[in-house]
Formats: structure tokens, C-alpha cells, sequence
């Protein structure tokens, strides 16, 4: 936990009241995403027994499982989900051709056929990309195993599923993978959404109680965040959001329910009225789950975006649209265990992704810059002297515009003369440190840059407060193709500035071997992957 994160936790118990740590949303929000509660049954690893799916916040489809351990009724859960899930990818260009093409298109292995015909359409990016919603990360977890027990079935032989089943496990798992990508946005949990823009007064682990984080960023009007958070504590009133059932809900009612469909089941009489009963148990639990992931959707998406997330998600896209065209085109499921090479590549792929949201984050969100501000990444301060114009004679000869900006910051200055800086915004814009001293060593800086160029400054205000740091920085980049920089490319007297040493460049990806060529020391050359039966073969499953 930051230093900063902690502060605004002590705030929020203070207040009341969640206190925000952006400014801006670091996420995308789908204008339709696609919700999905699940709740799984106790003690089995992968064995669902309802969930709430739809990408309508008023008209949730409901799927129960009456026995979890039948693997019968699993898979035509899995199929029924299977349909509500591809209706809605169906709706985009790459994802398929809407619902009534998903049946046919699941019996190719497929999920539809896309919009463009041809090469270059099949390599466009698409204009839209289809948005999970979980109310919570161990939600992310269970699609990931739901997935990977439903992606190798087959439509016939021996233990044959409905076409349908494959196909959505496929998709879960792409989509659950793509959660783990830093900064993607195709999957994600209302949990780790909402705590990445605000902090509440409790820890971070009971942040991982949806009803209780929503508590403190939105109580009611009649109490305030602690009180809310307490009552979010009462699992009658906010059942858990999934996929873990409440063991009191388990023992008394669900116990129950679930022994009476059995029993009406062997015997042919009240199976109807058993199932109905347990659907409406098992709703009372989804539904709360349900209202406050589109709560959470809402709240975000009333924050304004930040100014990288466009790019984040057009990655996304690029992602869905290639995964589309690999089923279209009759590409194998994901293997169980990637290769030693493709796991590097992933490894390293998330690695410069993560590296990359943190500067992004920064550089479109001033209290995440704070952070940065603190660690003496970077200084943030009022102009107090400029030279616009001033001009130098470059290495090769050649006048060039070099501008000088003296900044006053109460930062820790960490950064040394020589370091290149950039301002958030202008990324094409460096700023070379040439002096850094404290007030009481002030003038030393400006006026020996200023002296070595001739030129002279507007000069800013006089002595500051102790504490305060000058620093002097030489920008270059810009500002134009003239020995004038155009207008607004150069702040002046007054202006609040930021510099930083963080940069959002392009980051290549490492060199590795072919697969062909993975050394022995890694178990060698990886032998093509063929789907077999014993892929499907769990030992929950």
C-alpha cells in the first residue's frame, strides 16, 4: 500500500466516506456489457450450481442447476449459458452472426462467422469488443476452471455435449486469460475496478466484499460508509457475490432444496415444484450480486476517461478479433499447459503491459502522479522564470531552439543535472535537467544556463519558503520546425507545471527462439498440438 493510498484510507474513516484515488476512469466501459453472477456449490472445484447472466440490468437470465455433481445437468448449464453468452459476442462484427448463427456456427467449432470478407476485413481491427462483468476476482477464477472443463468436449462419441459447450469454453478461457493482461479490459471484476479508483476506510481485504465497497463509495443517504459497510456484513441481507455460497444459506436452505429435487427426481412427482422452489432460493441469492455489479458499472462509468484507456482498448479489440478469426478459420482449442517459448512470450508480453499501464496511469491521472511525485519520479511546481527564445549553437552546427524554464517545487528532487524529463501531455516534448538547488543556493541555476547561451529571461518572483527546490530544465522537441516555438509549446511565468521521468515508448518484445528451437533445457522442440480425449479428462470434472 502506498503512502498516499494509506492517507486516503485514514480520510475515508474520518469522512465517512470513500475518498478517490484518480481522477479519472482507468477502465473501459462497454455502452453494453455483459454481467455474469455465478455461484458454485461448496466444496466441489468446478461445480456450478446457478449464476445470473445478460447484458440487461433489468432482465437477467437465471440458470440453476438442481444436482451440481450430475455431470448431465453441468453441461446443460454450460450449454444454456453457452447460448446466452454467444448471442451476446454474436452481436459484434468479428464475434459471430448473433444467435440464431451461433448453433450452427458452434457445430463448425466456430462462434459465427464475422462481418468482413476477405483478408484485410478479417485483419481489421473491429469497431467493438464484447465486456464481462464479475462481481469479483474468485468469480474470474471459476470462468477460468468453468473454461478449461468445457473447451476440449466434443458434440459426439462417447460422452457427447451440446455443440454449444466447447465453444463457450473456448471463449471463457480466452476471456479469462485476457483479465490477467494488465490493463485489459475484455474481463473484469467489480471489485478491483472500483478499489483502483477509490479507497475506503476499511482493509483490502474486506474490499473484496462487493456490497461493502459499494457501501463506502455510494451509502445510502440516511448513514454513511462505516455503517453501511457493517450492514454489508449480514450475508441475509447481501448474500456473498459468488462463487462461494454462504455455509448458513448451504446447511439450511440449500441443503434442503437440492435433497427435495432428488427425491422428486427418483420418483417422477414434484420435480417441477422442487426446481421452481430452489430457483427462487437460489435467486434471492444472485439478485444482490447482480444490482450492485451494475451499480459498480454505473459509478465508473460517471467518471470521466483517461486519456490512454482508447488505445488499452483498442489492443482488446485487436485481441477479440483475432481470437474470433482462430475459431472461424477451425483453429485448435487453447492446450492445457502452454510451451516453454509461448509461456516466455506471454510472461514478457504482460510484464512490458504492466509497465506500461503504470506509466500511463500517471501520465493521465495527477494523484496517481502524486505517487510518482513523492518517490522523486517527478516535480510538479509554478514557472517562476522562462526563456522562450533563447537559441543554440547544436552539435552539428546548426541554431537550434532550446528554451530554459526555472520550476519552484516543494517535491523531493531526486533527479540529477543531465536527466531528461518529459511533461504529461506533450510527449514529444524533453526536458533536460541542467541545474537542480535548493532556494537558499537559488540563482545559480538559471543565471549559469542563462550565461552560457547569452540570452536573457523574464525572471520570476523573488526568495521562497524553505523547503522549496529551483530546478532548471532545457526543453527540447515540440515545438515546432522554427527558432520560434509555437504558441503554447513553452510554458511561461506562472504556469503550474509536471516533468517526469516516465515515458510511455514503445517497448520491443524480447528475442526468443522459434518453438522449434527451444532448447533441451527447456524439454526441446514442443511436439504440434493435437486435441485429444485426455485433454477433457479432470478429476473434477
Amino acid at each position: 500500500m502506498s503512502v498516499l493510498t494509506a492517507l486516503a484510507r485514514a480520510q475515508a474513516w474520518q469522512a465517512g466516506r470513500a475518498q478517490p484515488v484518480a481522477t479519472v476512469r482507468h477502465v473501459h466501459v462497454a455502452p453494453r456489457p455483459f454481467v455474469f453472477v455465478p455461484l458454485a456449490l461448496a466444496g466441489e472445484a468446478c461445480a456450478p450450481l446457478a449464476a445470473m447472466a445478460g447484458d440487461d440490468p433489468a432482465d437477467p437470465r437465471l440458470l440453476v442447476v438442481a444436482q451440481p455433481r450430475n455431470r448431465t445437468q453441468r453441461f446443460a448449464f454450460a450449454a444454456e449459458l453457452g447460448r446466452e453468452l454467444l448471442r451476446y459476442i454474436g452481436g459484434f462484427p468479428a464475434g459471430g452472426a448473433g444467435e440464431e448463427g451461433a448453433g450452427a456456427a458452434a457445430d463448425r467449432g466456430t462462434a459465427g462467422q464475422g462481418a468482413g470478407e476477405g483478408g484485410e476485413g478479417e485483419r481489421a481491427v473491429p469497431p467493438d469488443a464484447p465486456q464481462v462483468w464479475l462481481p469479483n476476482r474468485a468469480g474470474i477464477g471459476f470462468t477460468r476452471l468453468l473454461g478449461r472443463s468445457t473447451r476440449f468436449r466434443r458434440a459426439e462419441g462417447e460422452h457427447a455435449v451440446d455443440p454449444v459447450v466447447p465453444v463457450l469454453g473456448r471463449w471463457l478461457t480466452f476471456l479469462a486469460e485476457r483479465s490477467e493482461h494488465p490493463g485489459s479490459c475484455l474481463m473484469l471484476a467489480a471489485t478491483e475496478a472500483l478499489a483502483l479508483h477509490w479507497a475506503t476506510g476499511q482493509s483490502p481485504a474486506e474490499d473484496l466484499n462487493l456490497a461493502s465497497l459499494i457501501g463506502w463509495i455510494d451509502p445510502p443517504a440516511w448513514t454513511d460508509g462505516r455503517e453501511a459497510a457493517r450492514a454489508a456484513e449480514d450475508p441475509l441481507a447481501w448474500p456473498p457475490a459468488g462463487p462461494a455460497t454462504d455455509p448458513g444459506f448451504d446447511n439450511e436452505v440449500l441443503a434442503r432444496l437440492i435433497a427435495a429435487c432428488d427425491r422428486a427426481e427418483a420418483g417422477g412427482g414434484e420435480a417441477a415444484r422442487a426446481k421452481a422452489a430452489l430457483g427462487e432460493a437460489l435467486a434471492g441469492q444472485l439478485e444482490p450480486a447482480w444490482r450492485l455489479t451494475w451499480r459498480a458499472i454505473g459509478l465508473l462509468r460517471a467518471l470521466p476517461e483517461g486519456g490512454h484507456v482508447a488505445g488499452r482498448w483498442e489492443a482488446d479489440r485487436r485481441a477479440f478479433g483475432w481470437h474470433a478469426a482462430h475459431l472461424r478459420d477451425g483453429g485448435p482449442p487453447q492446450p492445457r499447459r502452454d510451451s516453454a517459448v509461448a509461456a516466455a512470450r506471454r510472461l514478457d508480453s504482460m510484464e512490458r503491459a504492466a509497465a506500461s499501464l503504470a506509466v500511463q496511469r500517471a501520465l493521465d491521472d495527477p494523484l496517481v502522479m502524486a505517487e510518482h511525485r513523492l518517490a522523486g519520479e517527478a516535480l510538479a511546481g509554478r514557472v517562476t522564470a522562462a526563456e522562450p527564445d533563447r537559441v543554440i549553437t547544436g552539435p552539428s552546427g546548426r541554431r537550434v531552439l532550446r528554451p530554459l524554464v526555472t520550476v519552484r517545487t516543494h517535491d523531493p528532487v531526486s533527479v540529477e543535472p543531465g536527466t531528461v524529463l518529459a511533461p504529461p501531455g506533450r510527449p514529444n516534448q524533453h526536458a533536460r535537467v541542467e541545474s537542480v538547488a535548493p532556494l537558499g543556493a537559488r540563482g545559480a541555476g538559471m543565471a549559469g544556463a542563462s550565461g552560457a547561451s547569452g540570452a536573457s529571461g523574464a525572471s520570476g518572483a523573488g526568495a521562497g519558503a524553505a523547503g522549496e527546490t529551483e530546478v532548471v530544465l532545457e526543453l527540447s522537441g515540440g515545438m515546432g520546425q522554427r527558432l520560434t516555438p509555437a504558441p503554447g509549446s513553452v510554458p511561461g511565468v506562472g504556469d503550474w507545471v509536471c516533468y517526469a521521468t516516465l515515458r510511455d515508448e514503445y517497448q520491443p518484445p524480447a528475442g526468443f527462439p522459434e518453438p522449434e528451437q527451444t532448447p533441451w533445457t527447456h524439454g526441446g522442440p514442443p511436439r504440434p498440438y493435437e486435441p485429444t480425449d485426455e485433454d477433457a479428462r479432470e478429476a473434477w470434472s
